[in-house]
């Protein structure tokens, strides 16, 4: 991590975010290893020190494993502790029924666990989580509210800080996630109205590590029954097609528990499911 490369805008941004966390001594991160959580964790150790700082990960089976992997490496880099705080949203019915609320029960479970088992342990003043000023201003992020219930900072939507800003602070950073495609939870790829199981969001999880084991750059995997969907970058769905690389693709699926395993031709469309339901369409990309 390098803070002493910041200068003109992204060292106004980062000062900015030190200014919000005055008279915090102890911070824990809401942290999922992405580039806006990763950004918060570096900038809050700059402003406090690393052994003030601690990263909170939630992990459930909506948790894909190489995120989880991921998460720890990026906070090795920046130099803090990871503190695992299991989450049981999958057991709430509310959450299982998997309609636009879904978001909001995830966190108000991960901000619930932090508040009844972490804050005391780890001696912490306040929690801040990731969301920057592009969120605050969308309508398919319910897990705001969770965050406005439990107090919860939101350090660089306070500052003004868009997506781009994020992504400059982190490059300025060294952060190896700096540009690092979104990754939403594992429970994104199941279709609103469709209730998520710990057995679907195995089979995405299995299904997306083998398109990742085929060297592919990103991907989602939509669970539509007995369909798996991989969507990936348009400029690399050729690959699939080769005849080695679609048989890999077909075997995975089956032994995942797919029956049938289908490439999306229009390609990636991060938050495709909320973004249907909000009323924008299928035809958003992300």
């Amino acid at each position: 991590m390098t803070p002493e490369a910041l200068a003109g805008e992204t060292l106004e941004l980062a000062d900015a975010v030190s200014a919000q966390l005055e008279g915090v001594g102890r911070l824990g991160v809401a942290f999922s290893g992405g580039v806006d959580s990763a950004t918060l964790l570096a900038l809050a150790v700059r402003a406090l020190g690393a052994a003030e700082v601690v990263a909170l990960l939630g992990v459930s089976p909506s948790l894909a494993r190489r995120e989880r992997r991921l998460a720890h490496q990026v906070a090795a880099v920046i130099g803090v502790d990871v503190v695992e705080v299991p989450t049981h949203e999958g057991e709430n019915p509310e959450y299982q029924r998997n309609d636009a609320a879904r978001c909001f029960h995830c966190k108000d479970e991960l901000f619930t666990r932090i508040g009844d088992d972490v804050v005391g342990a780890q001696r912490l003043d306040a929690v801040a989580y990731g969301e920057n000023a592009d969120d605050a201003i969308r309508h398919d992020r319910p897990g705001a509210g969770a965050a406005t219930r439990h107090r919860v900072l939101r350090p660089l939507s306070a500052v003004g800080m868009t997506k781009p800003q994020v992504r400059a602070v982190a490059r300025d950073l060294s952060l190896p996630v700096a540009d690092k495609p979104a990754a939403p939870c594992l429970a994104s790829r199941v279709p609103f109205g469709q209730e998520v199981t710990p057995e679907k969001l195995r089979q995405i999880d299995d299904l997306e590590d083998a398109v990742y084991a085929q060297g592919f750059s990103d991907c989602r995997v939509r669970h539509h029954g007995a369909v798996g969907r991989i969507e990936l970058p348009t400029d690399e769905l050729a690959r699939a097609m080769e005849p080695e690389i679609r048989a890999a693709l077909v075997a995975a699926g089956t032994e995942t528990g797919f029956q049938h395993v289908t490439i999306d031709l229009d390609g990636i469309r991060s938050g495709l499911f909320s973004l249907q339901i909000v009323g924008k369409g299928a035809g958003a990309h992300g």
